[in-house]
């Protein structure tokens, strides 16, 4: 496997030079012939990839052969003397050209006087150029080189690898002895620009393989981390093969294995992607995924779609490559930077020491003598946080020796007795775990999640494969333990100190969507593998219970507080019936809202928050009551009246007109508002009088308040199309609609508040901001003639590429004598809008809404009478509102 320079045997049958310089002698103009050249040579190239050749092949020749076309077009020009030479460097100089890749040339001048070649420069460049080929260039001189190459570490990196296409070989030879470690850039600190080069590139892609549209140059354990290694190898070792670092003892024969693999795997991604294209392009875009895994052999299965498949494969390579990338650089690490150093050693016990604040085994046969260290490693990072890592040697002997844990590894006691161990140390528990993952242990030890490593959702919901996602759910469990979790996660901050077992805790995370993948419901099945887990590490049976309970309901509460009333007392009380206790539900709660944040860092928002926060604080009363002692709705309504009058009276409110305006508002209203609210919209509504333009309040939560969203209140002449006027008002001022309650007074009177938030998921608090907003729904609501039609934004690339079928699930709430009807649709501005109007068209009112954006889709649910209050019960009038529905939302997604 080549580093730098290549070796392709000749193919006449991909470009025979002979033949094409015979074409030239018959041509008029040169252009024409070299351009037919370019493309027949792709078309070659092309047909050979289809054909499933070998790519290694396919990229060194398309170099190869570009190297007989530049010879030649140099031949074309008048060169005055033999002090200048045409260079391949960069990724060509490496011998690598994908099917757009920029030809990397330089034109290197023996001299600084640039006087005698200028002419002759200039129409060789413009040749090219108009020949069609994508090129890269820069003419510059031996001392150019050197004083621009000690200057950027990227310029000597490119001239590193570089190759002699026409013209002199000794220039090249002047200029690499020019640039020799000796003179500049010696490999400690080419090593040390090289690596906070690459940090920088893996912090711009989040530090993560695991992108939804991955960058298969860029992201870790990309293109770039393999050259990486190469360039590094090649400064420190002079190598230009990877096998000589196999000479060296740098990297092992299955870890050649691994990049070699690795590397043909994206190379085969990189010239689809240029090819389906027809340009440079990188990224791994929902727009080819598909089209690539078709291409590769990928077909759809029961279980997973071909293009999941194909992404499991590519997560694969990755997830390797990155994790071989790591090892090596720290391997380089010790032998560059701190090689010689004295470093000091503290022994930790008889297998382990730390060395310079890094972990290593003290012997090379600790493994095979005793496999339990494998496991025993992590758990003694998890008791010394001083310990920065593993040091390289050992991470290959973990590698090594992963294959001992087999079927009676994970059945012995001992072994069992330390993974329990190291879930109880108290440490950084997600923090081992991830580690355990990235060197494949995790993945031995529990066959069940080894199996979910790599497995991609293919929506823009799941933007992380399984496991990926699983770690950064525990990630975010560790982050409730820090201080300065308390202001943005005030509840679960809280919660987890007080959780009995934290451990129980970690082994739901672990499990909760392991079960994805194998057909059938991930939680079910994901609850049955906990129970086996639990089982086998010996598990009390009420602990067992717990685990079972927390992976199978993992889902429950983030849709109750999404998609139910959380207003109706009878929610809450189904919803403390199936929890049962208040431990129950604080391990619940913590899971779920460390779910949510780690399957998509957009959906975590204040209005979420509060959501949760609501339940979770609804549902401890109930259980604090006693679930046989329900708190009836009567109860509930003298409650809050009882309250929103004490504040009403408390800034001297007239009792008797609050009495009146509360006479037309029937018990819904009571449930549907906290005291505190209903307090608020009371005054505005006395002190608004009898105006006839619509009342309008806003509250923004308070700036300590990470919780909640941004609150819009209407008051108004219950007119048909209000709820889609509002909608259409809304979504033209770029807010988002979380929330909509909406209620009639007995005399027609609209009270409707809408949860808004900004285009990031943000409550608007800003005073200007709020003014507009206020101004903006006046205007719109003033008079019913004057609403607009809402007119549909371009939909962006990523929605457009999923085809989310439009569907209506219409259900009955006969405790609340309405009909409950869920909505799922592809996302798009104006969509309530729409929904309104189909509302009015079929004579629909509407009660409430609870809105909820999952990735690219909405999953909202909206509470509905027919216009005299009635439940929609007729099977003819469901079937032609779910019709209109479908219908409308189907053509203008």
């Amino acid at each position: 496997m080549l580093l730098h320079h290549y070796r392709f045997a000749p193919d006449a049958s991909l470009f025979d030079v002979d033949r094409f310089r015979g074409e030239l002698t018959g041509s008029r103009s040169p252009i024409a012939p070299f351009k037919a050249a370019l493309r027949e040579i792709q078309s070659r190239l092309d047909e050979r990839f289809r054909a499933g050749a070998d790519i290694r092949d396919l990229i060194h020749g398309r170099a190869w052969c570009l190297d007989r076309l530049l010879t030649v077009a140099w031949e074309q020009h008048e060169w005055p003397d033999g002090g200048v030479a045409l260079l391949a460097v960069g990724g060509y100089g490496r011998g690598e050209l994908h099917p757009h890749s920029d030809v990397d040339l330089l034109l290197l001048l023996e001299r600084d006087d640039d006087e005698p070649y200028r002419e002759a420069l200039t129409a060789f460049i413009t040749f090219l150029w108009d020949i069609g080929l994508e090129i890269g260039h820069s003419v510059r001189s031996l001392a150019d080189c050197e004083r621009e190459a000690a200057a950027d570490v990227t310029v000597i990196t490119n001239l590193l690898e570089s190759r002699t296409i026409a013209g002199p070989e000794r220039l090249r030879e002047a200029m690499q002895a020019r640039l020799a470690t000796d003179h500049l850039w010696p490999a400690d600190r080419f090593f040390e620009a090289k690596w906070q080069e690459q940090i920088s590139r893996h912090h711009r892609h989040n530090n993560s393989e695991y992108h939804l549209e991955p960058n298969i140059k860029s992201s870790p354990g990309g293109l770039r981390d393999i050259q990486m290694i190469g360039w590094v190898a090649k400064r420190h070792f002079g190598s230009e093969r990877y096998e000589d670092l196999v000479a060296t003892g740098f990297m092992n024969d299955p870890e050649l294995r691994i990049l070699s693999q690795g590397q043909a795997f994206l190379w085969q991604v990189r010239y689809a992607l240029h090819m389906l294209t027809g340009r440079a392009e990188d990224r791994l875009l929902f727009d080819h995924q598909r089209t690539i895994a078709e291409l590769f052999g990928f077909r759809d299965t029961p279980e997973r779609l071909a293009v999941e498949q194909f992404m499991k494969r590519y997560y694969r390579h990755v997830t390797a490559l990155a994790g071989l990338n790591d090892m090596l650089l720290q391997h380089f690490d010790e032998a560059i930077l701190h090689a010689g150093e004295a470093l000091e050693t503290v022994p930790i016990n008889d297998r382990f020491e730390i060395k310079g604040g890094y972990i290593q085994a003290r012997s090379r046969s600790v493994f095979r003598d005793r496999p339990a260290a494998l496991l025993e490693l992590f758990l003694l990072m998890a008791e010394h946080p001083e310990i920065e890592g593993v040091r390289a040697d050992t991470i290959r002997l973990i590698r090594d020796h992963r294959h001992l844990i087999d079927d009676l590894y994970r059945d012995d006691v001992r072994h069992q007795s330390l993974f329990m161990a190291l879930l109880r140390s108290g440490g950084n528990v997600a923090r081992q775990l991830r580690r355990m993952n990235r060197y494949g242990v995790l993945g031995k030890y529990l066959p069940e999640f080894g199996r979910a490593v790599g497995l991609m959702q293919h929506d823009l919901f799941h933007i992380y494969t399984v496991d990926a996602h699983t770690l950064r759910l525990l990630k975010f469990i560790h982050g409730f333990r820090k201080p300065e979790a308390r202001d943005e996660f005030p509840v679960a901050a809280n919660l987890i100190h007080q959780l009995p077992k934290l451990e129980l805790l970690w082994i739901a995370g672990l499990y909760h969507d392991i079960g994805k993948g194998r057909g059938g419901d991930h939680s079910t099945i994901g609850a049955r593998d906990v129970e086996g887990f639990a089982e086998r590490h010996g598990l009390s049976p009420r602990d067992t219970r717990l685990v079972s309970w927390l992976v199978e309901h993992h889902l429950t509460m983030s849709m109750i507080a999404q998609k139910r009333d959380i207003t109706d007392p009878d929610v809450i009380a189904d919803f403390a019936r199936l929890v049962g206790d208040e431990t129950r539900l604080d391990y619940l709660y913590v899971l779920t809202v460390a779910d949510i944040n780690a399957t998509n860092p957009t959906l975590w928002n204040g209005w979420r928050a509060s959501l949760l926060r609501q339940l979770h604080a609804e549902t401890k009363r109930a259980l604090r009551r006693g679930l046989e002692n329900p708190l009836e709705r009567d109860d509930w309504v003298q409650e809050t009246r009882g309250e929103a009058l004490s504040l009403l009276a408390a800034v001297g409110a007239e009792m008797a007109r609050v009495e009146r305006l509360w006479e037309s508002l029937g018990e819904e209203y009571f449930l549907q508002y906290a005291p505190s609210e209903i307090a608020w919209q009371t005054q505005g509504i006395l002190a608004h009088g009898d105006s006839q333009l619509p009342l309008i309040l806003i509250s923004a939560p308070a700036e300590d308040m990470a919780e909640g969203g941004t609150k819009v209140f209407i008051h108004t002449r219950s007119v048909d199309d209000l709820f889609a006027a509002t909608a259409a008002a809304l979504d033209q001022l770029g807010l988002s609609i979380h929330d909509a309650r909406i209620a009639t007074s007995s005399n027609d009177w609209t009270l409707n508040t809408f949860i808004v938030l900004d285009d990031q998921g943000q409550a608007i608090r800003d005073p200007a901001r709020l003014e507009e907003i206020n101004a903006h729904l006046v205007e719109e609501l003033d008079d019913p003639d004057d609403y607009p039609q809402i007119v549909t934004r371009h939909t962006p690339r990523q929605l457009r590429h999923f085809k989310v079928p439009t569907e209506v699930i219409i259900e009955q709430d006969p405790a609340n004598e309405r009909t409950l009807l869920e909505l799922i649709a592809p996302d798009r501005p104006g969509l309530l809008a729409r929904v309104g109007r189909i509302f009015m068209e079929q004579d629909i009112a509407l009660s409430a809404a609870k809105i909820a954006t999952l990735g690219e889709k909405v999953e909202d649910v909206f509470f509905i009478t027919d216009k005299a209050g009635r439940p929609l019960t007729d099977p003819e009038r469901q079937a032609r509102l779910r019709e209109r529905l479908v219908e409308v939302l189907d053509v203008s997604g």
